[in-house]
């Protein structure tokens, strides 16, 4: 069974919906772009008149979460106050799994599932608007996001499932002259950044958030069960405006040799730091994308 097979009965049908077969893309979002392949669906569908209709339970939390989300993030160029923060946090605390139609009993959380070839990212978009974008990422154990930043955004995370290990940096506050360090063999420039965040994260943790310039806005997810992140991201990314999205790899503190590090080097006053170099889009990036069917926003 592949990731894609695995999550794509995930999500309750509703209505119509369930007459169409699950569809899916493969995303890389980047300097390049979104690239998109359409996947030819080899099973055969349904027809309308096989399927029963069924509805979805309306989700007061998701909702809540929704409504909220349109009073705090006001558009691009803007940071939430710490209030709205606040506020938008204790409701995604309060989220469970069932709240977007999950489920810990799912073939696809069963940490005993074997994923064929390399686990792969799935993801599912809630909804999307010009303010804020809610999508839940799938993980399978083993699979990686890699380090990765989000430009003039503010971004929470609440794991749903499992757990996974999240890596984060922001820029280094020190003088421009000590933030940049020798160009590697290819000519690419290092930048060094403070580590935030080197942790496991479970269902159990508050939500994590970050911001523009702070918070870890640079940051890796891990999966080592699989997993489920709800993402609330304001604004989304976007190309045009600027908001597009860059990859990056992390050396040593104090080296300018290439080769991906587990901990960074601590400073005298005890902060970790590490070196990050930007990359082309890597292969992990590329997501396959299913429709979200699940309790709805209104």
């Amino acid at each position: 069974m592949t990731a894609v097979e695995a999550v794509g009965g995930l999500l309750e049908p509703a209505g119509e919906a369930a007459a169409s077969p699950v569809r899916h893309v493969n995303t890389g979002v980047g300097k390049g772009g979104i690239l998109k392949k359409r996947c030819r669906n080899t099973k055969a569908a349904k027809k309308p008149c096989d399927v029963k209709p069924r509805t979805v339970p309306e989700s007061l939390q998701l909702q809540r979460l929704f409504m909220m989300c349109h009073q705090v993030f006001k558009g691009p160029g803007t940071v939430p106050s710490d209030s709205d923060v606040e506020r938008l946090s204790r409701i995604l605390d309060d989220m469970m799994p069932e709240d977007v139609g999950l489920s810990s009993n799912l073939q696809f959380f069963n940490p005993k599932g074997v994923v064929e070839g390399n686990p792969r990212v799935t993801n599912t978009t809630i909804y999307k608007g010009n303010n804020f974008s809610l999508c839940i990422f799938f993980l399978p154990s083993a699979a990686v996001i890699p380090l990765h930043n989000h430009p003039g955004m503010t971004v929470f995370s609440k794991l749903l499932l499992g757990s996974m290990h999240i890596k984060a940096y922001d820029w280094a506050d020190v003088p421009s002259s000590a933030a940049i360090g020798d160009s590697n063999q290819d000519g690419c420039t290092l930048r060094l950044a403070k580590l935030k965040a080197n942790k496991t994260f479970t269902p159990q943790c508050n939500t994590s958030v970050l911001y523009p310039t702070s918070g870890g806005n640079i940051h890796e997810f891990r999966a080592i069960t699989p997993c489920a992140v709800l993402d609330v991201l304001g604004p989304p990314y976007s190309k045009d405006d600027g908001r597009d999205c860059s990859y990056y790899r992390d050396i040593p503190y104090g080296a300018s040799s290439s080769g991906d590090v587990n901990v960074a080097e601590a400073d005298e006053d005890g902060d970790l730091y590490g070196w990050l170099e930007e990359i082309e889009i890597p292969d992990e990036s590329k997501m396959d994308v299913i429709q979200y069917l699940g309790p709805r926003v209104v």
